[in-house]
């Protein structure tokens, strides 16, 4: 299963997300999509997951949750806006990730892109950075990457132009 994900497109959806995520089989948001037609737009060109973010509104809280967690192949995942990282787990979600850690943990909000491994819950977190223009980023990211049984590999991040 090819992934794409990304988060913090505060309703800018760039045109090279189509052609990055192309051969994806499903598309993966972590919040702060902005306008709804962000949402409406990926739905419509690829299978698609996501939760909503703190700058998102009604229309798209009744359509996403804020925490998702399902299974993809053979790999727990968790995915929710306002997460943190190894070692600064959101106060929200800290005790839960501690009780039952995911294999995969996605978070977005801070607009800063991470791959880490948490060794100490055995659990890989990835955050894509920001896709959208808004915020004080300087590269906008996307990440791809492939989950084959209970394996989360070839991961790749996707820089677009400007901001």
């Amino acid at each position: 299963m090819k992934i794409g994900l990304l988060s913090d497109t505060h309703s800018y959806l760039d045109d090279a997300v189509f052609h990055h995520f192309a051969t994806c089989d499903e598309i993966w948001h972590a919040g702060d999509f902005g306008e709804s037609k962000v949402a409406e737009q990926l739905a419509a060109f690829k299978p698609f997951r996501g939760v909503y973010g703190n700058i998102d509104g009604q229309d798209i809280r009744q359509t996403y949750p804020e925490h998702l967690r399902f299974t993809c192949e053979e790999v727990d995942v968790w995915m929710t806006h306002i997460g943190g990282y190894p070692g600064r787990y959101a106060p929200a979600v800290k005790a839960a990730i501690q009780r039952n850690p995911p294999k995969l943990f996605i978070s977005g909000h801070s607009h800063i892109l991470k791959v880490q491994y948490d060794p100490r819950l055995q659990l890989l977190h990835l955050n894509p950075g920001a896709a959208g223009r808004q915020g004080w980023h300087k590269v906008r990211t996307l990440m791809r990457f492939d989950i084959t049984g209970d394996r989360v590999e070839n991961m790749e991040v996707i820089e677009l132009n400007g901001r």
